[in-house]
């Protein structure tokens, strides 16, 4: 019988850069927040550019956001951990998850733990995580894992992932980030048990 889990609650955002509901991108997140949920007491908020409206896509500044976007924003700079995940759109991330990322605060996320996931249509866009998402967020300053996490159209059925390479990068890029949640969660206590709330979205 596994012991529950217990401990300070770690609170997650995700920042899903797909424009399709439901997607791969996001199976891929959930196959990761179901990693993260076997280690930790996660709360989640769950975050689609698709979702967030005009108030978003048609900001030109931070202080254009409606109240919606802007708690959007206000999650991820503030969350614990991010898992930064976007489809490949013509060798790079999408539009509007580029966008979401130019209004955050330029130093919210500096030594925050952040994990990179992309998918797309083959293997030859595997690489797009280290030649675009990664420098994106170097320039941010965040602790992002070394593991980057990429899936294929040939690694799923459905929404759900079958490759057990896939779930392997996703068990060592959650590794590599212990030390850093772990020194996170130190410096602050919550309430104890075990909350998973991975569908939550803004």
């Amino acid at each position: 019988m596994t012991a529950p889990i217990t401990g300070p609650t770690l609170n997650v955002a995700t920042l899903n850069g797909s424009y399709s509901s439901p997607s791969k991108t996001q199976g891929l997140i959930d196959l990761i927040l179901a990693q993260l949920g076997e280690h930790y007491t996660t709360e989640v908020t769950s975050i689609n550019v698709t979702d967030l409206g005009p108030g978003f896509t048609g900001a030109l500044s931070r202080d254009d956001l409606d109240p919606s976007s802007l708690a959007a924003m206000e999650a991820v700079e503030r969350a614990d951990l991010v898992i930064a995940a976007s489809p490949v759109y013509r060798g790079s991330y999408s539009g509007l998850f580029k966008h979401f990322i130019d209004l955050i605060d330029q130093y919210a996320l500096a030594n925050k733990p952040v994990i990179l996931a992309a998918t797309g249509g083959s293997d030859r866009h595997t690489l797009m995580i280290d030649h675009e998402l990664r420098p994106l967020f170097a320039f941010l300053q965040a602790h992002v894992s070394p593991t980057g996490i990429y899936a294929s159209s040939g690694d799923f059925a459905g929404q759900l992932i079958l490759n057990p390479q896939i779930h392997a990068r996703v068990e060592l890029a959650v590794s590599d980030l212990a030390p850093v949640i772990a020194a996170q969660l130190a410096g602050r206590s919550t309430t104890p048990g075990q909350t998973q709330e991975a569908g939550a979205r803004l």
